[in-house]
């Protein structure tokens, strides 16, 4: 009876053996798994330190060190070379101004001619006919003739003077209206500072209006009068 009894509780002896057989097989996965996982979480840590450091491979510089590469000498060794360089800079720089005034190209002027003021009042005198134009070669003709006349006919001296001088006046009257007119607009357009003291406006419209249209530089942008700035 008591054989039945552990044999209906605790099965037949095949079956336990067979329980326990698996029971040990559950174990065992159970610690492989767990070993493998302790495997995994040390590898990093194994390889990082294995792994070289990474860094610039040198000592820092001291300061004194680097104060000293980074020195430069404020008067350079050769002088007259660093002055001849200089001046053949600048003499390239201005004949590159000069060929931009010559040929109008206004983006490479020098600053003050490309004030936008300076070119309103560049096509203004353009545009139109000044009796200041043709002054200077009026009075060289005037000046040469009364030479000549001088000996032969001494009386027709004065009045080539006084015709010199009226003309004279008339091309002060002219430039006078003309920038009357101009002064108006430009404080339109561009407000006071484009007529103050420091821009020099004036004496800019009025030696180029008395210069030969031909001669002016910058070059005027159109080949003929008329053309008016807006």
């Amino acid at each position: 009876m008591q054989a039945i009894v552990s044999t209906i509780v605790f099965g037949f002896p095949w079956q336990r053996r067979h329980a326990v057989e698996a029971s040990i097989r559950h174990l065992t996965l159970i610690d492989m798994s767990l070993f493998k996982k302790e495997d995994k979480a040390q590898e990093p840590v194994e390889q990082k330190a294995q792994e070289p450091a990474v860094g610039k491979g040198r000592p820092t510089p001291k300061r004194k060190d680097a104060q000293a590469q980074n020195l430069r000498p404020l008067v350079p060794k050769d002088r007259d070379a660093s002055r001849k360089a200089a001046k053949a800079r600048m003499r390239e720089r201005e004949n590159a101004e000069y060929e931009a005034m010559q040929t109008g190209d206004v983006n490479h002027m020098p600053k003050a001619e490309r004030l936008p003021w300076r070119i309103y009042i560049r096509d203004y005198v353009d545009a139109r006919f000044n009796l200041g134009e043709f002054f200077i070669p009026v009075a060289f003709v005037i000046l040469v003739a009364s030479i000549f006349v001088t000996y032969k006919w001494p009386s027709l001296a004065l009045p080539l003077m006084a015709l010199m001088y009226v003309y004279l006046f008339a091309v002060i009257i002219d430039i006078a209206i003309m920038w009357r007119k101009l002064k108006k607009k430009l404080i339109e357009k561009y407000g006071e500072k484009s007529v103050a003291k420091g821009m020099r406006s004036a004496s800019y419209a009025w030696s180029r209006a008395i210069q030969i249209r031909r001669w002016r530089l910058p070059k005027p942008r159109y080949p003929k009068r008329g053309h008016w700035p807006e």
